[in-house]
Order: structure tokens, then sequence, then C-alpha cells
């Protein structure tokens, strides 16, 4: 599968930061928070002097914000310092009035140079309207746009290892894959898991074991385990997962969802592995960035026949319709028995 192109907004933000030439008017969103934090403190630690932040940086909630609010914000001269940085959370630039919109584009067009402005968009997600062309055009001329993904899979895992490395231990690269198919490929998730990994880990080398010990799995790879215990006709394992993920209040239609989308994942690999298909096609029918999910597909889909895994999504999507159109149904009993019926075809 081909790398992810970077974003050129991301790359530009980088390049800012190293040379020192940082811009005057930045929009980040993504789901990515941790590098977005990150990168809002390194604008801060650049441009705001210690001491001074009181003077020169201005933290605005978007919701309840004023245009006024935030002109005045923007104009406000610095103290001590070259420039002001001014931060925005949450302010749906599209979904402002007529009158506020042109004021945005004003203050764009006639920008203080003393002045870093950052819209952020943490709660709200960042859909740009084309029906709006002026503050479209305003925000491409003057605003650089700045978007925080998941990383690539060789940034994530050597990320990993370094924040092991702080906490001096060791993980290799197939560890830290199953690391990221277990808890996901966010930043802001997997912090808080490599420090508990880190914690309970009595060896200096991270194993697969120390992972699958104390980290908390994301609902995929949850019905990964699921679906994989089903193919080996393994019902009471599989139960047992479901059991998990009901103590842990998951709803049934939730649950359903993702076992049914991993039983079509599933059947894909099961083609794949028909029709002489490698682990990249399958990558790409899926966007994966890695190919770790896609070996673990292959070599479950191999308990499997093209036909058990056709009926196995039919029975799902059945139950699924019976779930959403009919009253009265134990949604939860309902999908012990779909378990059952599953393992019991493998």
């Amino acid at each position: 599968m081909a790398k992810n192109t970077p974003d050129k907004g991301y790359q530009k933000l980088k390049s800012d930061l190293a040379s020192g030439e940082i811009g005057q008017v930045y929009v980040f969103h993504g789901e990515e928070s941790y590098l977005r934090e990150y990168y809002l403190g390194e604008l801060k630690k650049a441009l705001v002097p210690a001491g001074f932040e009181e003077f020169n940086y201005h933290k605005l909630d978007g919701k309840s914000i004023s245009m006024a609010e935030l002109i005045e914000a923007v104009e406000a001269m610095p103290m001590m310092a070259e420039r002001t940085m001014v931060v925005v959370t949450d302010c749906d630039l599209f979904k402002l009035g007529e009158d506020a919109r042109g004021m945005i584009i004003n203050m764009l067009e006639d920008f203080p140079e003393y002045c870093c402005l950052v819209f952020v968009y943490d709660l709200v997600e960042y859909k740009p309207n084309k029906v709006y062309k002026k503050l479209c055009a305003a925000l491409e001329q003057h605003a650089a746009t700045v978007k925080f993904d998941i990383q690539d899979k060789s940034d994530l895992i050597n990320w990993i290892r370094r924040r092991f490395r702080a906490l001096g231990k060791d993980i290799d690269a197939h560890a830290a894959e199953h690391l990221i198919f277990t808890c996901g490929g966010l930043m802001t998730g997997l912090v808080p898991e490599i420090e508990k990994i880190g914690a309970y880990a009595k060896g200096k080398a991270i194993t697969l074991d120390d992972i699958n010990a104390v980290a908390d799995p994301v609902l995929d790879a949850v019905a990964f385990q699921m679906t994989n215990a089903i193919t080996r006709g393994d019902y009471n394992g599989a139960s047992e997962i479901l059991g998990q993920l009901l103590k842990k209040q998951e709803e049934p239609f939730m649950i359903l969802a993702v076992v049914g989308k991993e039983l079509r994942r599933l059947y894909t690999a099961r083609i794949a592995l028909d029709e002489g298909r490698d682990k990249f096609w399958l990558m790409e029918q899926w966007g994966m960035r890695s190919d770790y999910p896609a070996r673990l597909l292959v070599d479950a889909a191999r308990h499997t026949t093209r036909e058990w895994c056709a009926n196995s999504v039919m029975l799902c999507q059945k139950l699924d319709r019976r779930m959403k159109s009919e009253k009265g149904v134990d949604d939860e009993g309902e999908i012990k028995l779909l378990l059952m019926e599953l393992a019991q075809r493998g």
C-alpha cells in the first residue's frame, strides 16, 4: 500500500518552527490531539517569553467568543516580546453569521505582523463550506491549515520506542505493532498504555505478554479476538470476551457492528487467499496503515471457507436488521446465540 501523503500544512508548520519564521495564522484540526497539543506548546515556547504569558498569550473559547473580543486580542501589542499568540478553540468559522464572517475575512486580510493566531478544532469537526467562497479564499491565502492525523507506521513505531526508552525499556518492531493493533494508533491513547506497560514489565524488553497483561484493548482489537475464537470453533472463548464487553457496558448494537465489520474483513481475507491476492491488496481494500492486522486476518482466514464467511456476514446483517426494526428483542441473548451458531458452523 502506498505511504500516506504528508499533510502540506503539517510539513509547513514543522518547517516554520525549524527556521524560526513562524506564520501569522494557523488552523489546527485532526484526530491526533497529542501532536496538536505538542505543536501548540512548541509555538508558545517559541513566541511567548516565560513570565509574560499574561500579556502575550491569549486563550479564547470559540463557542462563546465575540468578534470584538477576538479582534481586541489579535491587535493587543506584545510586551517584552516580538509577538503575541492567540489560541481560539472550537470556533466553527463556517457556522458564523454573515457579519462575523466578514469581520474574520477583513481581519485576515489586514493581519498584524506581531500576532500568531491559531484556530483549534478540538470537539468541533473542521468542515470547510465551499458555499462561503470569500472565507475559503481568505483562509487559503492567509492561513496554514494543519491536519494532525494518525502517524504512519514507521514514525509511530519510532515514537513508541522513544517513549519506552525514556522509561528504561526496549520494544522491538513486532511488539510495537502489536501494541498499536491492541490499543489503536492514536498517540493520545498510547501514552497512558505505554506508561502502564512500562511499569508492569519486569524485564528490560517489552514482550507481547506484557502488553496483553495490562493493556486496555480498543473495541476493534477485541472484536478480532472474538471472531478469531469463533473461527476456531471456540464458543466459550468468544462468549467470555462478549461477557467482558457487556460488563464494560458496551452497547449490544455496537458490539454487533464491530463483529460484523470484522467478519467482512475476514471474508475479504478469504477472498484474497482464494484469488491469490497478497496482504497489500487487503490493506488497500480496508485502508490499513500497517500490514500487521492484514497478516492476522490472513492467518485467521486460513481456518475458514468462503461459504462460511459469506453465511457469517449474512447472519450478522440479519440480526442487525432485527435489532433495529423489532421491539422487545433480547439484544444480548441474540448476540450470544449468534456467536454460538457461528462457532458451531465454524
